[in-house]
This record gives structure tokens, sequence and C-alpha cells, in this order.
């Protein structure tokens, strides 16, 4: 069983991490979320809490209700309130198995107040699970060999 945590893909987990106000407009957020490989943005309260998320699947999909030129929505009237999210000491395994339950790629690390930390990526997560296993194989082959125990 892995010992891996989410702590341990924090870098990349703080890199993923896009924040905007409630009251964003959904224009402002389509903007930032094109500028990037990121396809969630978490959307804060007064207080910086996540108090849901919107993602680039919403944006296209709201599109459709908007009228003319303009776009008044903002990203609290399209946005996930019910956020599936993890903590920074929680087993990368089982985060990776959450994602899979709820079919979701990006998961918001957030603290224990419900701050935003950063953004888990399944990628990001595998990644770093694939290394801490290769890490092992080659310990276990190097004791099998003998190798530096003289």
């Amino acid at each position: 069983m892995s010992t891996k945590r989410v702590s341990s893909i924090a870098t990349a987990a703080r890199s993923r991490l896009l924040t905007v106000r409630a009251d964003a407009l959904l224009r402002e957020v389509a903007k930032l979320l094109s500028s990037t490989q990121i396809s969630l943005v978490v959307v804060c309260d007064h207080e910086q809490r996540m108090i849901g998320v919107v993602t680039k699947s919403d944006i296209v999909r709201q599109i459709g209700h908007c009228t003319g030129r303009t776009c008044s929505h903002t990203a609290d009237s399209i946005m996930t309130k019910d956020v599936i999210s993890c903590r920074a000491p929680d087993g990368l395994p089982e985060v990776l198995s959450m994602m899979q339950a709820s079919g979701r790629v990006h998961i918001p690390v957030v603290d224990t107040e419900g701050r935003p930390l950063g953004v888990v990526n399944a990628r990001d997560a595998l990644r770093e699970l694939l290394l801490e296993g290769q890490y092992e194989e080659a310990l276990l082959r190097d004791y099998v060999m003998g190798v530096g125990y003289h």
C-alpha cells in the first residue's frame, strides 16, 4: 500500500490552482481558462474559502444561453456547488479512487477552513505513484542482487 500523500505533489497542485470571486463574470472566467492548460477554476467567497468550481465544460454549456455580444452570468450562477475535494494529508490512492468513482480528473485541495491550496490532477497523482513503484522495485532488485549490502 502506498504511503504517498497529496502533499507529495503540492508543487504541481499549486501550479494548477486558479481562483475567482463568486461575482466574476463568465467571460472573465473563460478568458482565464483559455490562457492555460487548466480546465477548472475554484470559486471563492470574500474570505477566500472555496464555494464551488467552474470547468471549461460548464462555460461551454452556458455560452449557449448568452445573448448578443454580452454574457452577464457570474461564476456563482453556473458553478458546481457540491464539490469533491481533498486535503494535503490524504493518500494519493484514496484520492484517485474518489476521482474514478466521481468521473473527475481534477479535485481541489483545501485546508481545514476550506481555503484552496491547489488542484490535484489525476495524471500528476498517477505519475507520482508510478515513480514510487519504480523506486521500490529498484530497492528490492538491489537488495535481492546484493548491491550495496556487503
